[in-house]
């Protein structure tokens, strides 16, 4: 919009077409604001509706983007405890093994021990007899001596 003086149209109908410019040149050169300036023209019911739905979309892009990021925090809080269940799982299972292993030998030992008792090839002793020791310092035994002659061919000589 462009500053102009108003002039009535009595001034107009008085002065001719010459002296009406140049009234209204230097009524607008004397004015104190001077370029053209941007109206705001009224929004349409279009504009306004496409406004007012931008913003309801870019709130929830918002919403839905705080949401997500919730979300992902939840699932690698859950993620690192199935982690650390999986770790203690394994170690639990390696001392299973470790305790089954131990478990079998007490087994196999209860097993011999069952079978040994019930085909009786080894009988219990009813009584026990203490020995002194003998002393075997001083005996000599003599040591046998073994003819290799006879056997010299399987040797090989």
């Amino acid at each position: 919009m462009t500053l102009t003086a108003t002039i009535t149209n009595s001034e107009l109908k008085i002065k001719n077409n010459n002296f009406a410019v140049n009234v209204i040149k230097n009524e607008v050169s004397n004015s104190v604001v001077e370029g053209s300036f941007y109206q705001a023209n009224p929004m349409t019911i279009r504009e306004m509706v496409t406004r007012k739905l931008n913003k309801s979309l870019c709130c929830c892009l918002l919403v839905t983007i705080v949401i997500t990021f919730i979300s992902y925090y939840i699932a690698m809080n859950y993620e690192a405890k199935l982690n650390k269940l999986d770790n203690e799982i394994v170690r639990i299972n390696t001392d299973n093994q470790d305790l089954q292993a131990y478990l079998d030998r007490f087994k196999s030992f209860n097993n011999v021990d069952s079978k040994v008792g019930e085909f009786k090839l080894l009988q219990k002793a009813d009584k026990v007899i203490e020995v002194t020791a003998i002393n075997s310092e001083n005996k000599i035994i003599p040591k046998k001596k073994i003819s290799s002659k006879n056997f010299d061919w399987a040797i090989g000589y």
